[in-house]
């Protein structure tokens, strides 16, 4: 066993004391020593609940004959940093998480590890520890929240985030949002939407890290069941020596690509895929979403992109019975292995939709095409992204004059001041990963455009990132970014933008000749960074969006 490293021989004796003087016996140390890694913390919905998660997985682990060893990761909720310079923390976080698991894992020479994650880049950091320690590992995810209610209407975290444009716009009263804020978000869990906590959580499904079930509502008695589960199965794949990396080939991500294009997922989902690929010793390329887009219906519209909620998807049957129709025709890999120490299509054998109205059926898709677009053109050379499934038909080509902002707060005092007109392309750039650093969400611009009643007529672009809660013509990660002399950072005020999110295209109308001038004039603009900073280092260290945002 990799622990007896540290619990056996001679030269052991404290090492074994120290466990004795936690309550550990001689006979808990025979025992493969099994990592609880729990994201827990009283700082989100997402993650408060998890310490019961943990204790239904330690029975697991106790009842198939390990010894479960908890520690913790630190965890940042993207709602709470959303909208001020907190948001610069949220991915940069993502590193940190992975790096202090590589730590824990290696310095205690562990034999096995559950992963108790949640949100949006807890998960991410999670998967990529995994892949690169490469020890027996299994993921239980936190589970989506329930759905609000609001004056007998079915709510959520989107419709919350819209609301302050209503307010300006005197369709509802501050006393009537302040009641509404009360009921949007009932419980524990993940944000009630298909934003990038659940993307993720189902992705780790579909790339076969979890058992079936990410889609079980948080506080459902059958997650802690599920809780329970993993934890006897992580002691199965410890004796079976089954480990990330034969889990995580290139036809998993090729089946997480599929469900993600199948569920509209949130944009995030390709700056982490991507990471995760890297940390496992792969290369996921641009043209492998494209491709996988291009042949894969989009079939499930959750919140913000359609009506239903998560509940509705559980309901439906969740990951697997999206899985068992795309497998069912040819699109996804059925020969792999996964967690369950059974391949995918093991797994997929007795499953069924239940619910053609949420998980629509093969020949009458939301759109024969996947929900997330990567756009091309003279303003994005590297590439950018587009979550093509939330953008309203009459948006999906658009073209008008830039309106230019070097962050995001000058662009919502501009949003909410009314100075966006029908018809602009809002520029927010250096919010790249470098430039902002830590490449901020741009969920705040983009709720109020639609608050303000400006979604089916203003267009965002930027190299920062999105909330999976975003909807509407938004273009991200737009590579390369300012920060670098991307051209991004060359565009003037009035300039006119075109976006073709059908044929992929983002084009500047500026000729080349200008574009160089440009260029040749162009200063890098200066953000404040204190010195000896964790942001300070990230934006030395971070790489492009389109690569994963992974470090150099």
């Amino acid at each position: 066993m990799r622990s007896h490293i540290v619990t056996k021989g001679l030269e052991r004796s404290t090492h074994r004391a120290l466990y004795y003087s936690m309550g550990f016996r001689p006979k808990d140390l025979d025992k493969p020593l099994v990592a609880i890694v729990n994201s827990h913390n009283e700082t989100m919905p997402g993650h408060v609940h998890l310490d019961i998660i943990a204790k239904a997985v330690r029975e697991g682990i106790l009842a198939a004959g390990g010894t479960p060893v908890e520690f913790p990761v630190i965890g940042v909720c993207d709602g709470l940093a959303q909208g001020h310079s907190g948001m610069k923390y949220p991915l940069a976080s993502r590193e940190l998480i992975c790096d202090s698991i590589e730590i824990m894992m290696n310095a205690h020479a562990y034999d096995a590890m559950v992963l108790i994650s949640s949100c949006d880049k807890i998960t991410p950091g999670m998967l990529m520890a995994a892949a690169r320690l490469n020890v027996p590992s299994i993921f239980i995810t936190a589970g989506p929240m329930a759905t609000g209610f609001y004056k007998g209407k079915k709510v959520g975290y989107t419709d919350l985030m819209e609301a302050p444009g209503l307010v300006a716009r005197g369709i509802m009263t501050e006393e009537e949002l302040a009641e509404f804020e009360q009921y949007a978000l009932p419980g524990c869990g993940n944000c009630n939407i298909m934003g990038t906590a659940n993307s993720m959580n189902f992705l780790t499904e579909s790339l076969g890290m979890a058992l079936p079930g990410t889609a079980i509502p948080a506080m459902a008695g059958k997650r802690l069941a599920l809780a329970r589960e993993t934890g006897e199965k992580i002691m199965e794949l410890y004796r079976k020596n089954i480990c990330p990396r034969d889990i995580l080939v290139q036809e998993a991500f090729e089946n997480a690509i599929t469900v993600d294009m199948a569920i509209g997922g949130s944009t995030n989902t390709i700056l982490h895929l991507t990471a995760i690929a890297h940390a496992a010793g792969l290369k996921l390329e641009m043209d492998t979403f494209e491709k996988v887009c291009a042949r894969t219906p989009h079939l499930v519209k959750i919140k913000p992109a359609g009506d239903h909620f998560p509940e509705d998807f559980y309901r439906a049957g969740g990951v697997t019975a999206l899985m068992k129709q795309l497998a069912d025709n040819n699109l996804i890999h059925k020969d792999i292995i996964t967690v369950t120490g059974a391949t995918v299509g093991e797994n997929l054998k007795d499953v069924n939709v239940a619910d053609n109205e949420v998980i629509r059926p093969m020949d009458n898709p939301y759109s024969y095409a996947g929900g997330i677009t990567i756009l091309y053109g003279n303003l994005a050379p590297e590439g950018s992204v587009c979550k093509s499934a939330a953008v309203l038909p009459e948006m999906r080509r658009h073209e008008g004059p830039a309106r230019v902002f070097n962050q995001e707060e000058e662009a919502v005092k501009a949003i909410y001041g009314g100075k966006i007109k029908p018809g602009d392309v809002v520029v927010i750039r250096y919010e790249g990963p470098k430039g902002g650093p830590g490449m901020r969400e741009q969920l705040t611009p983009t709720s109020a455009i639609i608050g303000m009643g400006l979604g089916d007529k203003v267009a965002l672009v930027t190299d920062g990132r999105f909330s999976g809660a975003t909807r509407g013509a938004a273009i991200g990660h737009v590579s390369p970014e300012a920060a670098d002399g991307g051209p991004i950072a060359l565009v003037e005020e009035g300039d006119i933008i075109s976006i073709d999110i059908d044929n992929g295209k983002l084009e500047l109308k500026v000729s080349d000749e200008e574009l160089k001038r440009r260029k040749e004039k162009w200063t890098r603009y200066q953000k404040e960074i204190q010195p000896g900073s964790y942001l300070e280092r990230y934006s030395k260290l971070v790489g492009s969006a389109m690569s994963g945002a992974i470090f150099k």
